[in-house]
């Protein structure tokens, strides 16, 4: 066990500067999960054993996928969910509280139906969305260059004061979420550091409501499955 923690903290550090994806994140151990907390927290990992203290940079962006349930079809609107309450209970609690609070995005996506796939409706292909994407990454390293930051996502408290700014329309739906949803402190900014994102890819200079409420919709996830 001992062996295993040392082996998901290299995992952990050679994803610097890289993703980290885990698929079907309930299948992890608990344990080995929790090992995630400090280093998207702190975008670092200390390892202490017997003298020795190491600590590796691990700056990464962290991606998971995950089923609503054991059998996969938990509030799904084709197939009936097999499981008990006890055991989506048991699966889903794999997944602790500090830990969803520490990812920006959580979106939930329905199985695709045949005639969707068979859509003519067109969508952006990967050159236009590298390109805008792009346009956001350049626009975040002009706006930082000062501060030795390349992202929204290194935006400390005051930074996030400074440039995450919100209208009055924009601070009364904020607060009117922040109540009804009990978002943490910790919550509130990552909402702020994704609505200054999505401004950005639409090259807006500041953040506007529509920005905003699409940021605060993708906190909402875990008040549906883990708060029923």
């Amino acid at each position: 066990m001992e062996e295993e923690g040392y082996q998901n903290h290299g995992e952990i550090s050679l994803a610097h500067y890289g993703v980290l994806f885990l698929d079907e994140l309930p299948e992890f151990n608990k344990s080995t999960l929790e090992l995630l907390r400090q280093p998207l927290e702190d975008s670092k990992i200390t390892i202490n054993r017997l003298r020795m203290s190491v600590t590796y940079p691990c700056r990464f962006m962290f991606v998971a996928s995950m089923n609503p349930c054991p059998c996969g079809y938990y509030a799904s609107n084709q197939r009936k969910c097999n499981c008990t309450k006890g055991q989506i209970k048991k699966y889903m609690n794999k997944i602790s509280g500090p830990l969803l609070d520490r990812i920006d995005i959580q979106i939930e996506v329905q199985s695709v139906k045949y005639e969707k796939l068979k859509s003519n409706i067109k969508s952006d292909n990967s050159k236009i969305i590298k390109s805008r994407v792009n346009k956001a990454r350049n626009i975040q390293l002009e706006r930082y260059k000062k501060y030795n930051i390349f992202s929204n996502a290194e935006l400390t408290p005051e930074l996030i004061e400074k440039y995450c700014s919100l209208n009055k329309q924009c601070e009364q739906v904020m607060k009117s979420s922040f109540e009804k949803l009990n978002f943490s402190t910790r919550a509130y900014h990552k909402i702020l550091k994704v609505a200054r994102t999505i401004a950005d890819l639409e090259q807006s200079k500041n953040i506007e409501i529509n920005h905003l409420t699409e940021a605060i919709q993708y906190r909402s996830l875990d008040r549906k499955y883990w708060e029923e």
